[in-house]
């Protein structure tokens, strides 16, 4: 079931907020505040005993007693936060005279008296719901209904169906069976190959693990002496696998053992004497939990007889603990289409001459590569019409029809859903208001969470990090797909839903009305809705009744997602407003956003806009405010009541030509995450930047025609150096300027720096830039007049760094040297990304874990003039782990020299024991 808790988990710790006596809470009310707080928890708990089971198997009532606790638990929080809004002191202490003048100007956001007797009212009312839903819940007998169905016996698993395939059957498996024998039989050059050997397949429900396994497990049993195959499931008995194992292994042994007496202890021990000195092969399917893992581990004797164990997980986590860790791929187009055609006509020969090919190449598309989904949707089209497929494509959701297979596929997806920790749970099911196929930003996601209210609060722990590590364990869950970008590939920027999951969580989100998605599918949006979250995708919104009679005064989050936007609905109507956001929407109609009520939305928390040109006079109204998001906008001006957002920690904007306000941003104490563009230079920013000392992420973009002097690149840097918290520093100076070794006389930069980004004209390497002074440094980039050996040696260093990417810098020789530095053994051993105009020599044991390498606008000519240019590629041998070349031409060079260096890159990689991927851009 989906996070029936609603709001439960964020309000009982605000209740005990309001219990602090600085609140001064009348007698009455007070009261009231202190039977919820003893009431609530018990209830919370119960809807946790609620969710752990399917909705489908709940009982009805039960049903309807949570949907109601959870809509109420909504209804709480508002009136909680209105309380809080209200309330005298719950403005932030001011800093400055300015500050306390404007706010005695401004006077009181809501009136005090009236408003509080109204929110105690509605206190008071709440209270008697409560003592009625917490009867019926006693009446219904939910936590024994629940109970009950907990202990019911486990439905059938579908994926018993993979463990008994035809051989004909299986389609596409050959390279992945191929590429998991060699790394089980040839060992991995520093393993010894008589030691016992393990090897973790992981990836998404459905992709064909359990199949791929026991394909490999067939095809090499001849080799061993004992053999077993065992499942594991997603809430395991451990002595049960443990016997499994046993009774697989050997049956005579198992039988004399009377194993069915016998503890964890004493069948590890059995297992134990039984596996000595014996070679053996065994796979331990879908295992869900690393501590499983560890007990069934400890039976598996190691007598350097050459023994090897197959792991199968959704989790990349466990793969990596369990051994090895293996991702097994999506089919290829080719072979999902082979797939498709077995199922429906039992292979191409049979294919019929009337097949729909257009519309069977979208549905592949759409498999993405997962064979549990290509064989679901063919059973779908299995006996239809060919005309008729269309229709099917257009309406395909799993889970939505009577048929076995696809129920089956629903259960496999719930199976990983319902192993979620219950905070996981609204963070997976928030991505249902993104379309299909969408890139999804992590930092974006992530403060959406956390003006939700789905972070929860950990002491010491910043909310962003915690939420990165939500972001973290449903990538690691194989729940979402991650992107790679940024200065290299080696860094998660973003996130995509398969389409699997897709279904899988709209469907869900529909049945517990966590979110409407009103798309070019829909007509209306009917206006007697009573979701939560509402999101728009990739229509054009124009005047019409639906929109213009909206009424959603429960309302938390709205989302306009690759719209055209004319007209919004009223901001009036949206009074309990968390997140507001336009993402990739444009006003071709030459409308605007109704603004105007923007300072009524209190409870707001994200507000991300796009094109408009003015900050609200009343955004300071918006005390609770944590992410400003005002991207494609050119501000020129912001109001005085800006310096009211004290609770803002995310800031992203373009400055325009002659900005006021720029003094005001010092008050912003509460800044994490910050990222400017100025079209001109700022002095007054410089003085207010040192002010913002909690910055984790920093980035400045300064684009004046006319270069700094060295007075106000010194400012800046001395700004820098009292941000102590930073963690992503990123300066990038457009036109002719730079920060010369001077520039950074006396910055001592702070030990937990993790990325450093200086885009400027051309510089040396900054003198701080010492592995002894950042240890924790990831990520570099660097525009550089030249690099030298001791250069080379310094980045090397840093045990940490990950990407490195070096711009511009000096290709030919220099004064000083009269060759170009090699990369010597032993440095960079974890980089994973190098970028480098220059054919660098690597020598033996240099960049071990280099995956991806990227030659920025080479000078094909200068390539040209050195005679050590072939070796210079050549060395590519040495990178043992290079799985991917990249390279851009800087353009102006004759034909006849590219041709004959795209030669030798081909030769280069050839010759190579990965044959890497080369790509070569002109």
């Amino acid at each position: 079931m989906q996070v029936v808790t609603g709001a439960m988990g964020a309000l009982i710790p605000k209740l005990f907020q309001l219990l602090n006596e600085e609140y001064k809470l009348q007698k009455g009310v007070k009261q009231d505040v202190e039977f919820l707080t003893k009431e609530l928890p018990s209830m919370h708990e119960a809807l946790r005993k609620v969710a752990d089971v399917p909705r489908h198997q709940l009982d009805r009532q039960v049903k309807i007693w949570a949907d109601e606790v959870r809509e109420l638990s909504y209804v709480m929080e508002d009136v909680v936060d209105s309380f809080l809004a209200s309330v005298e002191g719950s403005e932030p202490a001011a800093n400055s005279n300015k500050l306390k003048e404007l706010l005695k100007k401004m006077g009181n956001l809501l009136p005090k008296g009236k408003t509080r007797r109204k929110i105690a009212k509605k206190i008071k009312g709440i209270r008697l719901q409560v003592r009625e839903v917490a009867d019926r819940r006693d009446r219904y007998g939910v936590n024994d209904a629940v109970a009950n169905l907990a202990a019911a016996p486990t439905t059938v698993d579908p994926r018993l169906v993979a463990l008994f395939k035809k051989e004909t059957e299986l389609v596409g498996i050959d390279a992945a069976r191929d590429e998991i024998i060699k790394k089980l039989m040839d060992g991995d050059g520093d393993v010894p190959e008589q030691q016992l050997k393990i090897l973790s397949i992981y990836g998404i429900g459905g992709l064909g693990k359990t199949t791929v396994a026991k394909v490999v497990h067939q095809g090499l049993q001849e080799k061993f002496m004992l053999k077993a195959f065992v499942s594991v499931g997603q809430k395991p008995d451990v002595k049960k696998v443990l016997r499994d194992i046993f009774l697989d292994l050997d049956k005579e042994v198992y039988k004399k053992s009377n194993a069915q007496m016998l503890d964890e202890k004493q069948l590890i021990v059995e297992l134990q004497e039984l596996l000595e000195n014996k070679r053996y092969f065994i796979v331990i399917d879908d295992i869900w939990d690393a501590e499983a893992w560890e007990i069934i581990s400890c039976a598996f004797k190691d007598s350097n007889c050459g023994s090897k164990i197959i792991t199968t997980t959704r989790s990349f986590e466990v793969a990596r603990k369990s051994g090895e860790a293996y991702q097994l791929k999506p089919l290829s187009p080719g072979n999902s289409e082979k797939l498709l055609y077995m199922r429906l006509y039992g292979g191409r020969s049979k294919c019929p001459f009337d097949h729909p090919v257009e519309i069977s190449e979208k549905i592949i598309q759409r498999c993405g590569g997962v064979p549990l989904a290509i064989l679901t949707i063919a059973s779908l089209l299995d006996g239809k019409e060919k005309e008729d497929w269309s229709k099917v494509y257009d309406s395909i959701g799993f889970g939505h029809g009577k048929n076995q297979v696809v129920d089956n596929t629903r259960k496999i997806l719930l199976f990983s859903y319902y192993d979620l920790p219950y905070y996981l749970r609204p963070c997976l099911l928030y991505l249902s208001m993104y379309p299909e196929d969408y890139t999804i930003k992590k930092e974006t996601l992530i403060w959406k969470w956390s003006a939700e209210g789905f972070i929860k609060e950990e002491p010491g722990i910043r909310q962003y990090e915690l939420g990165e590590r939500y972001f973290s364990e449903l990538v690691n869950r194989s729940m979402i797909q991650p992107i790679w970008g940024g200065s290299g590939s080696c860094f998660v920027t973003g996130c995509r839903v398969h389409d699997l999951v897709l279904d899988m969580i709209c469907l869900l989100s529909n049945e517990e009305n966590f979110v409407r998605v009103w798309d070019v599918n829909d007509q209306r949006i009917s206006c007697q809705s009573n979701a939560r979250r509402l999101a728009i995708q990739k229509i054009v919104l124009e005047q019409d009744d639906s929109l213009a009679n909206m009424c959603t005064p429960q309302l938390r989050s709205f989302s306009a997602i690759g719209c055209d936007v004319h007209v919004m609905p009223s901001l009036i109507s949206f009074g309990a407003l968390r997140v507001l956001d336009m993402e990739d929407c444009s006003s071709s109609g030459g409308g605007s956003y109704h603004l105007d009520h923007l300072g009524s939305l209190l409870h707001l928390r994200y507000l991300g806009l796009r094109r408009i040109d003015k900050v609200p006079e009343k955004i300071g109204n918006l005390k609770f405010l944590q992410t400003l998001d005002l991207e494609d906008t050119r501000i020129k001006e912001l109001p005085q009541s800006f310096a009211l957002l004290r609770q803002l920690k995310r800031l992203h904007f373009v400055v325009a030509e002659g900005i006021v306000g720029m003094h005001l941003l010092g008050n912003l104490t509460s800044l994490e995450d910050l990222q400017l563009r100025f079209d001109t230079w700022s002095p007054e920013f410089v003085v207010e930047l040192r002010k913002l000392t909690m910055l984790r992420n920093f980035i400045l973009i300064i684009m004046p025609y006319k270069g700094l002097d060295d007075s106000q690149v010194k400012a800046l840097v001395k700004s820098l150096g009292k941000l102590k918290e930073i963690q992503i520093l990123d300066i990038y100076f457009g036109g002719y300027m730079s920060i010369g070794p001077q520039g950074w006389e006396g910055y001592v930069p702070p030990r937990q720096l993790r990325e450093f980004r200086l885009r400027t004209e051309k510089d040396m390497l900054p003198v701080w830039i010492n592995p002894s002074l950042v240890q924790n440094l990831t990520s570099l980039w660097f525009n550089l007049k030249e690099v030298k050996a001791r250069d080379m040696e310094i980045l090397g260093s840093f045990p940490e760094l990950v990407t490195l990417r070096l711009t511009d810098m000096f290709l030919g020789l220099s004064e000083s040297q009269d060759f170009l530095p090699d990369v010597m053994g032993g440095l960079f051993p974890k980089l994973r990304y190098f970028s480098t105009p220059a054919p660098l020599r690597f020598l033996e044991g240099a960049m071990p874990s280099l995956e991806s390498l990227d030659y920025c606008y080479l000078e094909v000519d200068q390539l040209k003039r050195d005679s050590s240019f072939v070796f210079e590629f050549g060395s590519w041998e040495n990178l043992h782990s290079l799985h991917k070349v990249k390279a851009h031409f800087r353009p102006g060079a004759p034909q006849e020299n590219e041709d004959e260096a795209v030669v030798v890159l081909e030769l280069a990689a050839n010759q190579h024991p990965n044959r890497p991927n080369l790509e070569v851009l002109r």
